[in-house]
């Protein structure tokens, strides 16, 4: 993207308003594509699946027929728009997706992703390596919850909006090297992750898209001791709370989210007595971004 074309430049107001008018002149919550046969995404629906991520960084999609056994189409899915370089955990599959489901990790720690417990707003790695970010992420509903397991989601691009229409000086403070920090994670004694030092807000392919890093735990992070900082956080966790662009809702079984690594958040939830009734969802994570492609 040439700089004269560029929102994201603080100084090219022209560029940030004509961006920013068509991202707010758009329905929040975009249509639900639906895909016939998880053998084979169609043109068309692809084609429906790209303009989606392209205009909000997320598409929301049904299987009409949910495949029993989802990983391969998932993982097929992801591969049609770019999403390859996956990125393992310590509770992924053999085949890099995670099952999210309540049970024992097999780690020290009792990771909140595994449990019936609410978690709050975030993208997902930003404990990551600057050098490993994830840009692109599917989730998948194979079993919702009985009660709650309501899935919250923001684009992260409102959210940057939101706090340079109120101070561009706050989007200076989350660019800087120094604003967000998690520390190092460490099991038995032993450091399995260093810290991670970074910004909220960096700029991929040459300043031509917007990354965000973030998670609204009051504990576990740091942030940079410098009030413009800490006045931009504060901003920030107001605006996830209340922005009209913020959309509740709660997959059923076979939907999913294709994105750019959203922001997103999950209520908690209760599971059906019957453990063959659980809640299950799969998620997979990529270095790569959504490639915007409807062939």
């Amino acid at each position: 993207m040439a700089a004269r074309n560029n929102p994201f430049e603080l100084d090219n107001e022209s560029a940030y308003r004509a961006w920013r008018e068509r991202k707010l002149d758009q329905q929040p919550l975009p249509k639900v594509v639906a895909i016939e046969s998880p053998e084979r995404v169609s043109a068309a629906e692809a084609a429906a699946l790209a303009r989606s991520c392209q205009a909000r960084n997320f598409v929301l999609f049904r299987y009409l027929t949910p495949p029993p056994d989802p990983q391969p189409v998932l993982q097929a899915l992801a591969a049609r728009f770019g999403l390859r370089d996956i990125d393992a955990n310590l509770c992924s599959e053999d085949s890099g997706l995670t099952e999210i489901t309540v049970k024992e990790t097999g780690t020290d720690n009792r990771y909140i992703p595994y449990t019936d417990k609410p978690i709050g707003w975030h993208t997902d790695g930003y404990y990551n390596p600057m050098s490993q970010q994830i840009h692109g992420m599917l989730l998948y509903c194979q079993q919702p919850a009985m009660q709650g397991g309501v899935n919250g989601l923001l684009d992260h691009e409102i959210a940057y909006i939101r706090l340079r229409d109120q101070n561009p000086d706050w989007i200076r403070a989350l660019t800087h090297p120094e604003a967000f920090t998690i520390p190092a994670n460490f099991e038995g004694g032993k450091e399995i992750r260093p810290a991670t030092v970074g910004p909220v807000f960096t700029f991929p392919d040459n300043g031509a898209r917007l990354h965000m890093r973030y998670s609204a735990r009051q504990r576990n992070v740091q942030w940079k001791d410098d009030p413009v900082v800490l006045a931009a956080a504060s901003a920030l966790r107001d605006i996830l709370d209340e922005d009209p662009f913020a959309l509740e809702l709660k997959l059923q079984a076979g939907e999913g989210i294709l994105s750019n690594n959203i922001l997103h958040r999950r209520s908690g939830f209760t599971d059906s007595p019957d453990p063959a009734l659980k809640r299950v969802y799969y998620r997979a994570r990529y270095h790569d971004p959504v490639a915007y492609r409807g062939d």
